[in-house]
């Protein structure tokens, strides 16, 4: 199986000669900027209210915040995915098609399939992860606290490949947090990989491609590398690459190798 990251921008993807996808997962930026941390107790010294306001009030947690084009996106993603197959696997059974997995916010899941239409996927099938904690512990004394987060899948034509194992799923998951024992927290938005392993497990075979075009703390990648998945992924923040590389994937098995590209960053 093949793991293999870039420092480098998604739109660059045909200089590396990846194939295409199974399967497209990302986390897409949720454009809240210096909202980021409006709402977390990171925003006060020692994580107390009463010991005023850090130097992380106001600020971004990461400056892709800014500038994410929600078009390009899909442009290119449309591209790193596989053609649909003409042929059907016969009644009853899954096909072989290809699908996203785009992690956005609530609010963001109009904009996202309205683009995504734009551009070939025409269905959708909302996701929807509950927690058993919540960031917005500030006013929790005066607000309902936010406790979900929510993903579409997104396809073209034909039902994505789909593995049930028997057994009927539901379009809610548990979100657990992962133990920092087993894999390290590099990323303000990081998601748990013993979760998107049972994503990738659903849409993907053993084999199957997995590209991450956003790629943050190598989550997927590492999800990947532990079903024998063969995925590839971007990322163009030099120090979420490096942690990605040097924590997240350090990970090594027999039956697997990890290759990192610092890549060429567009001007």
């Amino acid at each position: 199986m093949k793991t293999e990251l870039y420092n480098d921008n998604f739109q660059n993807f045909k200089r590396y000669g990846i194939p295409k996808a199974q399967l497209v997962i990302a986390d897409i930026p949720y454009n809240i900027g210096n909202n980021f941390y409006g709402s977390n107790p990171m925003w006060y010294k020692g994580g107390d209210n009463k010991n005023g306001e850090s130097n992380l009030a106001g600020k971004a947690a990461f400056n892709t915040d800014f500038n994410f084009n929600i078009a390009e996106y899909f442009h290119f993603c449309n591209r790193l995915l596989k053609k649909e197959p003409k042929k059907s696997n016969g009644r009853g059974k899954s096909s072989d098609a290809p699908c996203m997995i785009v992690f956005c916010s609530f609010e963001q899941m109009p904009m996202v399939i309205q683009y995504a239409e734009k551009y070939g996927f025409k269905h959708n099938i909302p996701l929807i992860f509950c927690k058993n904690y919540s960031p917005q512990v500030l006013k929790a004394n005066m607000r309902i606290c936010g406790a979900t987060e929510y993903a579409l899948v997104l396809y073209r034509e034909k039902l994505p490949k789909f593995r049930n194992n028997g057994k009927m799923i539901f379009n809610w998951f548990e979100w657990k947090r992962d133990s920092t024992k087993n894999y390290p927290k590099i990323h303000p938005a990081q998601k748990p990989v013993t979760l998107l392993k049972r994503l990738i497990e659903i849409f993907t075979d053993e084999g199957d491609v997995v590209i991450d075009p956003c790629a943050g703390s190598g989550t997927t990648l590492r999800a990947c590398m532990e079903l024998n998945r063969n995925s590839y992924g971007f990322e163009i923040s030099k120090e979420f690459y490096r942690r990605a590389k040097d924590e997240m994937l350090s990970y090594v098995d027999d039956q697997i190798g990890f290759e990192s590209f610092p890549g060429v960053m567009p001007k």
